[in-house]
């Protein structure tokens, strides 16, 4: 199986949709993956990633199903306190490093500053509980760190367009890796095109491997934001 991710294009935040740069960006890269035998395509409720889906479902004629796991983290504080850059988890994970802090520890949620934000709830709770559940339909069902296939005919690929946060989070999920770094190693850009591959062995447990990240060949003609925000 492979599992195409695309993160939204250049957004406005505020009304969640997407610029006229965002538009741009998400006809290029519907263009990109006509040639790459999808089957599904799948988007995060969230307007500025569905909006962007649409694009590569009028290419291909298929619909774009909701998928509300996927929508957007919210790393903001739940008991008052003040956290660095709002809690965005992109820049804790710099300032962490800035301050020669460890950014591998499985119980980063307990960890200041996150200990007082919603990671945790919208990371562990959301994304990653609803991912499972959604891959076993696929064939493949979670066995501690690894996926046992199930399934006979698991030779599908499906995008999933979503975002930076929540889409790092799957991949963290997958990896076996904690959130904060996955913040720290995965670049996603806007429109980017990650590429993870289940391989098709029906009954043995296997890993996921990732052969693509952040592809944006498609936009080398167009201006690309490359900051974060919006949580």
């Amino acid at each position: 199986m492979r599992i195409l991710f695309v993160r939204h294009g250049n957004p406005n935040y505020k009304d969640d949709c997407l610029t006229e740069l965002g538009h741009l960006q998400a006809a290029a890269v519907a263009k990109r993956l006509v040639g790459e035998g999808i089957e599904q395509i799948y988007t995060s409720t969230c307007g500025r990633a569905s909006e962007t889906a649409e694009y590569t479902s009028r290419e291909l004629g298929l619909p774009a199903i909701p998928l509300d796991f996927m929508r957007e983290i919210s790393g903001r504080s739940i008991d008052g306190t003040e956290l660095y850059a709002k809690g965005n988890p992109w820049e804790i994970a710099r300032w962490l490093v800035s301050k020669n802090e460890s950014i591998i520890h499985r119980d980063w949620a307990e960890r200041e500053p996150f200990c007082h934000g919603r990671l945790k709830e919208t990371v562990v709770d959301r994304v990653i509980k609803g991912f499972d559940p959604w891959l076993a339909q696929f064939g493949y069902v979670r066995e501690g760190e690894h996926y046992r296939v199930i399934g006979e005919d698991t030779a599908h690929t499906v995008a999933v367009f979503s975002h930076g946060g929540s889409s790092t989070a799957v991949l963290c999920h997958l990896f076996n890796l904690p959130f904060i770094q996955g913040c720290a190693m995965f670049r996603i850009d806007q429109t980017s095109v990650t590429e993870v591959v289940l391989p098709d062995r029906p009954g043995e447990l296997i890993t996921p491997e990732l052969w693509l990240l952040n592809d944006m060949a498609h936009a080398k003609d167009i201006e690309v934001d490359h900051t974060y925000g919006g949580l």
